[in-house]
């Protein structure tokens, strides 16, 4: 069957370890797969093994079904990884699909989505960027995009980091003076901007280029973004030289800083091997005491726009060679795949990989393993890298872990802490008052598990630190108990710092006494005398108060897990506060959309003049009937 469309999956969404509710059985998990054996059919598709609450333990692909499902019955023959996932099986779900490519794609989008604690995960929380040049526009506007492609124009890359994006784009801006500016900007400009006299705009919006020019400009550009530089060069050399002929000295010199530009971007991001490919992303792997780095260099239009490493999870047991195939396939399943994949070693599924990314990208994907030549050359490179990235990221691990286990000394944990929940008020004066909760493990923050409490209860007087404490840590904790009460799906912190001294604590311990939680440690982190950081005092809950030599590691631990769940506090109340300053009084009337706002504010001219509009003047507005206007009046007359 097709593959029916789904919705686009977050990879934001949390890893975890299902264990379920079930003791694990081993003969219980065959017999269920048996059972599932004999309506099989022998076409192509995927299957989906589920524990007995349902949750999704692994997702797997196979040219036949049957065949490949009768294996996880023969348990002798199979990994301790996979024993241990059979034992937790108590249901299949099967999909079938035409081809095993279409398997393959369809496996990759439900990895994604329900990220199984049994298969190997893109673990990942950063989309790519993306250059952006719309053509819905009488004058194209370049960008950054991130997110779905959705909008009318052509998009450049995939970059591996917004540094990288940023680079070419703040060049491209010199080189071809093309606008960057939002549509309501543009509309409204009577004069040109900064960006116009500082020479990184031809500025379109006052006329200053006329619409030929302007659309030679942005032909120009893709030009070079499709990797046809040598053009734009030309172009520029030519017209410098005939500029210096006819003796304009000025506009010389303004096309030499950008023929200057464009050579910073060519040396800058050109790959120096003749004849090696020019669109095409270089793929290399390196493993170490049961660690994977995979690193991926992207290369569009014979530039280097970028490499990132990465680090899949749940690798233990499974051959490079799994990892990789799994890998680059959830790699594209939201990327554009580019025209050929030059990877370090030669796949077993390399013909099905690239047959299934060629259905996908519209265009022949070509996947091989370079010998000789400059490709080589670029995939010793990535291999070099690969290694190094995984050399940096053991030692950063090794010193994390040193630090958990200093902090379980500390404060007496038993264990290094997996979860550390570190909490945070931020408001002014007790207005747009916000809670923030950040989340560290053993390998780094974990952003996708941050979250954000609105304080609007209306029993804490404004600027009650203590109660907002108190409130927040209660709302977290009741939800964790009613969630999940056997602590079993590994949402129950370890340790939880909040951000302030005796009286926070004894708050927070309040909230957790009336919840019955008596077993969690819980630290409160006081900016010492002065507010300089390498003074703070630690609460503990027997009540003892602790100070740590100001150069202690430890102490520059605590201290950026305090000074992160800071950050994002304040970003969140200064988020939260802009969106009350832009709100209208209109948003809170039932009933109102954008539509009828805007035909009000056309009419009264301001939000005020439509609450202090009578009925009768309401009832006048175009678009509204007499049950909405009364509907508007009672809302702000509803006291008289």
């Amino acid at each position: 069957m097709t593959v029916p469309p789904t919705d686009r999956f977050s990879e934001e969404t949390a890893t975890f370890t299902v264990q379920g509710k079930d003791t694990p059985d081993i003969d219980r998990g065959v017999a269920a797969i048996r059972n599932v054996l004999r309506t099989l059919p022998t076409r192509p598709g995927v299957y989906r093994m589920t524990d007995s609450e349902g949750a999704v333990l692994y997702i797997g692909k196979a040219r036949s079904l049957k065949s490949r499902v009768t294996n996880y019955t023969q348990v002798a023959r199979l990994s301790r990884r996979l024993q241990r996932m059979i034992s937790q099986t108590r249901d299949m779900t099967i999909v079938t699909t035409n081809s095993e490519s279409e398997a393959l794609l369809l496996e990759a989008q439900l990895i994604k989505r329900y990220r199984p604690p049994y298969n190997v995960l893109l673990r990942d929380d950063k989309s790519f960027p993306f250059i952006f040049l719309r053509e819905d526009h009488e004058f194209p506007r370049i960008s950054k995009h991130r997110g779905a492609r959705i909008g009318k124009g052509s998009y450049y890359g995939p970059f591996a980091s917004a540094g990288a994006v940023n680079t070419t784009l703040n060049a491209l801006q010199k080189v071809f003076l093309l606008r960057s500016c939002t549509d309501s900007f543009f509309a409204n400009r009577t004069r040109p901007c900064l960006l116009h006299q500082i020479k990184r705009c031809s500025a379109p919006c006052t006329a200053r280029i006329d619409d030929a020019s302007y659309a030679e400009l942005v032909g120009d550009a893709k030009s070079f973004l499709s990797g046809r530089t040598q053009e734009a060069q030309k172009k520029l050399g030519t017209a410098m030289q005939a500029a210096a002929e006819a003796r304009d000295f000025e506009l010389a010199a303004v096309l030499r800083d950008r023929l200057r530009a464009l050579t910073f971007i060519q040396g800058s991001q050109a790959i120096n091997a003749e004849g090696s490919a020019s669109d095409a992303d270089i793929v290399a792997m390196a493993a170490k005491s049961g660690v994977m780095c995979i690193q991926v260099f992207f290369i569009r239009g014979g530039q280097n726009w970028g490499h990132r490493a990465f680090f899949p999870a749940h690798t233990e047991g499974v051959a490079e060679d799994e990892v990789l195939t799994s890998f680059l396939a959830q790699l594209y399943d939201e990327l554009p795949p580019p025209r050929e994949l030059l990877l370090d070693r030669a796949l077993d599924e390399a013909a099905l990989l690239a047959e299934a990314l060629s259905e996908k990208a519209g265009h022949r994907v070509g996947v091989r393993n370079p010998q000789r030549g400059p490709n080589k050359q670029l995939i010793e490179q990535a291999a070099r890298n690969a290694v190094e990235a995984l050399d940096r990221r053991q030692a950063e691990s090794t010193t994390q872990h040193k630090l958990l286990i200093e902090l379980a000394d500390l404060f007496d944990l038993g264990e290094p802490p997996k979860r550390i929940e570190v909490y945070d008020n931020s408001h002014i004066m007790g207005t747009n008052a916000l809670g923030a909760m950040i989340v560290a493990g053993p390998e780094g923050f974990i952003k996708n598990q941050y979250r954000k409490f609105n304080m609007n209860d209306p029993s804490i007087t404004p600027g009650d630190d203590f109660a907002m404490m108190k409130a927040m840590l209660g709302r977290r904790f009741a939800r964790l108990e009613k969630e999940d009460p056997d602590r079993s799906a590994g949402e129950w912190p370890d340790l939880v710092l909040i951000d302030g001294g005796r009286g926070q604590l004894s708050s927070v311990n309040e909230a957790l006494a009336e919840l019955g939680v008596d077993n969690v440690c819980v630290i409160g982190v006081s900016k010492g005398f002065d507010r300089d950081a390498g003074r703070e005092t630690f609460h503990l809950p027997s009540g003892k108060e602790l100070h740590l030599p100001p150069n202690a590691p430890v102490l520059f631990f605590l201290q950026r897990l305090r000074d992160e769940a800071h950050r994002f506090a304040i970003g969140a109340h200064r988020a939260k506060r802009s969106k009350s300053i832009a709100a209208n009084p209109l948003d809170d009337v039932p009933g109102i959309g954008p539509a009828r706002k805007k035909a009000l504010l056309m009419h009264f001219g301001t939000s005020r003049a439509v609450r202090g509009a009578t009925l009768q003047d309401l009832e006048r507005a175009p678009g509204i009937s007499k049950a909405m206007a009364e509907a508007i009046h009672g809302h702000f007359h509803q006291h008289g």
